[in-house]
């Protein structure tokens, strides 16, 4: 059908026409600027570091970059946001937290979250920021933002440690920290001084506790945050703090004020220091160096510092009492001043080397210059910082006691041997003195022989007198004690004592009042004497004066002279000294051994101060000598002092007695090993009346008595014999026959027999004996058997 248009329709059309060219045109003009800005807005995104994805409503890609494809690990061949959700399945926790982050975003609401992508092959994860955001306008697009966010999490961890440490080394330093505000209430406790304060942390930062809680004496005129009286912004000093629980501490602190800009707000930085390890620590050293200077000062031994240049620094007082000084006179001076000049250089020289850092192996000793002669162990050993410490120990008790010692182990051989010897001349000089006994039996007076028998016999007793001072030194004689003055002792000899020493020589005795008695063997006393004053006489060939003092001596501790040791007790001394020659010091210590004399030759036997010795020490007493050179000599001799009454003198029966009979009968068994003994005293005894049974040994005896032991009366038996000696003979005797009377004899004391099964000895007869004195003995026991 034709259209038939008016010009008016026509216009209309044109008109119609025209503005459709119009938008068609502006259509395109728009559509080349969105095609350009997409361009430019695609340009853009895809140069960003982070992976940006857009999907429409219906999750179509409008637009994904490539750090997207990247950072998710898209290819094309899947949707690109299967490909974002698969890297986190592998984690549940994250795959189910990027699960929620869809949800959010989907329902229109923007959301981000963190996740770690897993590594492979041990490598540790990487960490991706997924943002989501709807976009407005477009209903159900959205825009995905994925950002590589590793290094940054691995720098945050980082600093999370270090603030951990940081946070650690503040909480747990060995000083407290805290902080209060202008009220003085804290904003800050570190757990050090809040254990210091005996609680937690929070137990001050709650609120209810204030500064001055904790201050033993608050400040009182001071802000709630000052902790002295002068205040200030800083303040330094030492107070008191008051714990929780009660416990109190010195502490230091240091404490800041710092006001904020307006001038208002106020807190405080704070370090505090327990006093208490310092003090306690202070009060150790302290306590230990009183301790070290109690143990330097009080040893028993003498300790020294030196200096580089050996030069005495400090000394103790054990140190100055071995040298006699005081330490304000030896401070400074060389230590090799306070050596002996002789063993100086070798002193010096160990000094030295040790101080170079040789070890020495031993100590040295050396004499020491003090108030007396003393010889010291000197042990050297190097400071840790400088110079040298001494220790002295001194061994001149020691040196006395080794010299005691070796003196009284001389003495004792040389009396074991003296003793030894008078036995054996014993037996001898009896049988010497026995034989002349029986050829003066048949030689008077007036035959030709009888003066030549006897010389023999009196050259004899001499030699028995000899004899007899050997075992007075050995301590081997017989002695009868009784209770005596000593006064009434040197009474009775003075007269002898003035012949003896001649009309040359003054004699003064000097008596002590009230002298104490004395339990000696008044004859061997007398004897000591004597030798002591004839020892004296001798030593004033030109004349002078001898002295004899008694005292009353009491020894209150053990005392110690020479080479003795005097045990406490009171004693009575007794003194003789002259104004002789004197004896030099290298022969004092001799003096006392048998035959040592410095005598000329035929001028004495060498037996008079040994003899003395012996005596004194068998009796209990101590003898000493003090003598010099041209200055005389004084003899000191100390005796017990006997507690009770003297006792008269008992009338001691004569060895040989003139007129009496000593004929008798009955039958002895006469044991003896030595064949001239044996063979003299049968003789002399057969001659006097009786039958004699003789046997060598114990053993014969012993069988002689088993077979006839009924018809002996007496058996006189050897003391010393091999096998069987005199003493068990005696004991099996008593078992056969206990009525059986029984005489020892022997060269030895009869002091060394003691007792046989408790009984003492009742008869012995000391050898040499002469015939008279064999035959009375003999009589005197079997008349006071019967």
């Amino acid at each position: 059908m034709a259209l038939d248009l008016s010009s008016v329709e026509w216009a209309g059309a044109a008109a119609a026409a025209a503005g459709v060219a119009l938008l068609i045109g502006r259509a395109a003009i728009v559509a080349r600027r969105s095609t350009r800005l997409g361009v430019l807005l695609g340009g853009a995104l895809e140069g960003l570091p982070a992976g940006q994805l857009l999907c429409d409503g219906a999750d179509g890609v409008v637009f994904a970059n490539s750090a997207f494809a990247s950072l998710s690990g898209w290819r094309g061949e899947e949707p690109p946001f299967d490909a974002l959700e698969r890297q986190f399945a592998r984690n549940p926790e994250s795959a189910m937290e990027f699960r929620r982050l869809t949800e959010r975003v989907r329902a229109g609401l923007t959301a981000a979250v963190e996740l770690p992508v897993p590594g492979e092959d041990g490598r540790p994860p990487e960490w991706r920021r997924i943002q989501g955001q709807p976009v407005n306008g477009f209903p159900g697009a959205i825009h995905w933002r994925v950002e590589d966010i590793t290094a940054r999490r691995e720098l945050e961890q980082v600093m999370r440690r270090e603030q951990a440490k940081l946070v650690d080394f503040m909480e747990h330093a060995p000083i407290g920290f805290f902080s209060v505000d202008q009220d003085g209430q804290f904003l800050f406790v570190n757990s050090t001084l809040a254990d210091w304060l005996g609680c937690a942390p929070g137990d001050l930062t709650d609120g209810a506790k204030r500064l001055r809680d904790i201050l033993a004496t608050p400040p009182s005129d001071a802000a709630p945050y000052d902790l002295f009286e002068y205040g200030g912004a800083e303040q330094r000093g030492e107070l008191r703090m008051v714990g929780l629980q009660g416990r109190s501490f010195q502490a230091s602190v240091a404490h800041s004020v710092v006001v904020a800009e307006d001038g208002h707000a106020v807190h405080t930085r704070s370090v505090v220091r327990d006093l208490t390890p310092e003090h306690e620590w202070q009060a150790a050293l302290h306590r230990s160096e009183q301790r070290f200077q109690r143990f330097f000062e009080d040893a028993p031994i003498g300790i020294a510092l030196l200096d580089d240049d050996g030069r005495l620094s400090e000394c103790n007082r054990a140190f100055l009492a071995l040298i006699g000084s005081e330490s304000g006179s030896v401070i400074g001076r060389p230590m090799a001043d306070m050596i002996a000049p002789t063993e100086r250089e070798r002193a010096t020289a160990r000094l030295r080397a040790v101080l170079g850092g040789e070890d020495p192996a031993a100590p040295l000793e050396v004499r020491l210059l003090g108030g007396r002669e003393l010889t010291a162990q000197l042990y050297a050993r190097r400071l840790g910082g400088a110079g040298l410490i001494l220790h002295f120990i001194d061994m001149t008790e020691r040196k006395s006691l080794e010299a005691q010692f070796a003196q009284s182990q001389k003495m004792q051989a040389i009396g074991q041997l003296a003793g030894g010897v008078a036995h054996d001349f014993n037996n001898l000089l009896t049988a010497m003195i026995g034989f002349c006994d029986l050829l003066l039996l048949r030689h008077k007076p007036g035959d030709q022989s009888f003066s030549d028998i006897m010389q023999i016999k009196q050259n004899a007793n001499r030699a028995a007198n000899l004899v007899r001072q050997l075992l007075a030194f050995s301590r081997q004689q017989t002695l009868q004690p009784r209770v005596i003055a000593v006064t009434d002792v040197l009474a009775e000899l003075a007269n002898l004592l003035r012949r003896l020493i001649g009309e040359t020589i003054e004699l003064k005795m000097i008596h002590g009042r009230d002298l104490g008695l004395v339990k000696v063997d008044q004859n061997q006393l007398e004897q000591v004497i004597i030798n002591l004053v004839v020892n004296a006489r001798d030593a004033m060939a030109g004349g002078g004066r001898l002295t004899v003092v008694t005292s009353n001596y009491a020894v209150a501790q053990p005392e110690r002279r020479e080479h003795e040791t005097i045990p406490a007790g009171d004693y009575v001394c007794l003194e003789v000294i002259d104004t002789g020659c004197g004896i030099a010091r290298e022969n004092l210590q001799r003096i006392f051994e048998p035959f040592y004399t410095t005598k000329e030759v035929g001028s004495g036997t060498g037996l008079g101060l040994s003899t003395v010795y012996g005596i004194v020490r068998q009796t209990g007493g101590f003898v000493f000598v003090d003598s010099a050179l041209g200055e005389g000599t004084t003899f000191t001799i100390l005796l017990p002092r006997h507690r009770g009454e003297a006792r008269s003198v008992e009338v001691v029966e004569p060895r040989e007695r003139r007129g009496y009979d000593l004929t008798g009968t009955g039958t002895i068994l006469l044991v003896e090993d030595e064949d001239a003994v044996r063979v003299f005293s049968a003789r002399a005894l057969r001659n006097k009346g009786y039958q004699v049974l003789e046997a060598k040994n114990g053993e014969a005896a012993l069988q002689q008595i088993e077979s006839d032991g009924a018809s002996i009366d007496l058996l006189i038996t050897d003391v010393v014999m091999p096998q069987m000696d005199g003493p068990t003979l005696a004991r099996h005797v008593r078992d056969l026959r206990p009525d059986m009377r029984v005489i020892f004899i022997s060269g030895y004391a009869e002091d060394r027999l003691g007792e046989i099964d408790g009984v003492k000895i009742a008869h012995f007869l000391p050898k040499p004996f002469s015939l008279k004195q064999l035959a009375a003995k003999v009589k005197d026991v079997i008349r006071e058997g019967r």
